[in-house]
């Protein structure tokens, strides 16, 4: 009896089963071409956190090339956060902060070692030159700043070496003056080991039998591909083992601690370096960086999803800099850009290279909004401009004739090499705007400059740079707090 039940029910299930899917298919397919028909209604969503005061996470990005200047906005926002956390790049990165009248260059630092009883997270998806990072803090350690037991390193976060930067070296002196302008830091060689899958994470260094055979691997593949260079091995484990022993307490899964802390309701605050358009992807290819510096390479190089990003600042220079080479359609190639250039100390703060200077690019800003979704911009540096008499904006880019919608970019250099820039003038303002203290106090040339950005871009202004000290800082649509 048993077994002719069995019998019927799997000559019967088979025949039933393909019935119910193919009704379950008909229904998704009707509901699909009901809501297709009739586009459902966006959820409401609050306004964006335009200050950067409000947010559980909140990201600082650069929104053209690159040197924008926001460690200041980091700086500043820093003192109501409690996490800050980097999340691409390397030692390429340069941030200058002036504190208590002290100088301080970070370049793989998170801005908030400034700050006691801030915890910085050096995220995985940084590239990490160890006796740079070990310079910083010594630094830091001399000026009197405690850092224990405020910094913590990515276990997957991978390691750079001499040996990336004998080879970064060796590609561009090899590409001559088709050179991509690197700073020669290693940065695209490490990120080029990490996509080989060869390379060393920090958290290799709490096995040091296993450090050993994989760096050993890693240097004589490395020199088996690129003419075998002279290269002392031992002497360069010798360096790590010196140190291992500071390393390893700031070693951790830092994926796991910022999840438990936004859980437990932390404050986070992201630190990103380099800027929209030397993005490794979406950036003017290949004149780019190596990693990914717009909002996508938060989830992937802290390891925090999407969702808990709360808001993005995104930090404009009132004028444009590129380092490097690579396109720049409004670089100014005369005495206002090398007034730009004087006035504004446009030299790299990691190379020490003139920085290339031109008017304001509308089309990158709206082409790296595009990508990011800002909640609000960050103007830096508006008092370089005080000495103008007529400003321009480079508004819209025309190629073959037709003028280009917003937020579209060409994607290949042959193409952004034949855009036309469409200028717009405004008057300057012609007098010195950095004891201004409120938005209300800057100039109505200074002020029309700013919201006519605003207009272009379609993203409001929120923070306003008007000289080089950390307290030269307005807002606009709420309140400076201290």
């Amino acid at each position: 009896m048993l077994s002719s039940l069995r019998r019927a029910a799997t000559s019967v299930a088979p025949t039933a089963l393909r019935v119910t899917a193919r009704t379950q298919l008909q229904q998704q397919v009707a509901l699909f071409s009901a809501a297709a028909a009739k586009p459902a209604a966006r959820v409401a969503r609050p306004p964006a956190d335009i200050s950067g005061y409000s947010s559980q996470v909140c990201a600082i990005l650069g929104a053209q090339w690159g040197d924008e200047g926001k460690g200041k906005l980091v700086d500043i926002l820093a003192q109501r956060y409690e996490l800050i956390g980097r999340f691409n790049g390397g030692a390429n990165a340069g941030h200058t902060l002036v504190v208590g009248g002290q100088k301080f260059a970070f370049h793989l630092l998170p801005c908030g070692m400034l700050h006691a009883g801030k915890r910085n997270v050096i995220g995985n998806g940084v590239v990490l030159d160890i006796p740079i990072m070990m310079s910083e803090l010594k630094k830091l350690h001399d000026a009197g700043i405690d850092t224990t037991g405020r910094l913590v390193i990515s276990d997957r976060a991978h390691l750079l070496f001499d040996a990336h930067k004998i080879i970064d070296a060796a590609q561009e002196t090899a590409l001559g003056g088709q050179n991509i302008g690197t700073t020669k830091k290693g940065i695209g060689p490490c990120y080029a080991s990490k996509a080989n899958r060869n390379g060393l994470r920090a958290g290799d260094l709490l096995d040091w039998d296993l450090f050993v055979t994989k760096h050993t691997t890693l240097i004589k593949a490395l020199q088996r591909q690129w003419g075998n260079f002279a290269y002392d091995i031992e002497a360069e484990q010798a360096r790590y083992k010196a140190i291992r022993d500071q390393l390893l307490p700031l070693i951790t899964d830092t994926n796991y601690e910022l999840h438990r802390s936004l859980a437990e309701g932390k404050t986070l605050l992201v630190e990103g370096a380099n800027a929209a358009m030397l993005d490794i992807d979406v950036g003017t290819y290949p004149f780019v960086t190596s990693s990914a510096t717009t909002a996508g390479g938060i989830s992937t190089g802290l390891g925090i999803p999407p969702r808990a990003i709360d808001s993005i600042i995104g930090v404009v220079k009132a004028y444009t800099t590129r380092v490097g080479s690579g396109p720049f359609p409004t670089e100014l190639l005369d005495s206002v850009g090398e007034g730009l250039r004087k006035v504004g100390g446009e030299f790299g703060t990691t190379t020490g290279r003139p920085r290339r200077c031109g008017w304001i690019d509308i089309p990158v800003l709206q082409y790296s909004h595009l990508v990011n979704g800002y909640a609000s911009l960050n103007i830096t540096k508006l008092d370089v401009l005080s000495h103008l008499e007529t400003i321009q904006l480079g508004v819209r880019y025309e190629l073959d004739g037709q003028v280009l919608p917003p937020g579209r970019m060409p994607s290949s250099l042959k193409e952004y090499s034949r855009v036309k820039v469409q200028y717009e003038s405004m008057p300057g303002w012609k007098c010195d705007i950095s004891k201004a203290k409120t938005y209300a106090e800057l100039p109505v040339q200074a002020r029309n400059y700013l919201e006519r950005v605003e207009q272009l871009v379609g993203v409001p202004v929120s923070w306003v740079g008007v000289g080089p000290g950390r307290e030269d800082m307005v807002t606009k649509g709420f309140e400076k707090q201290e």
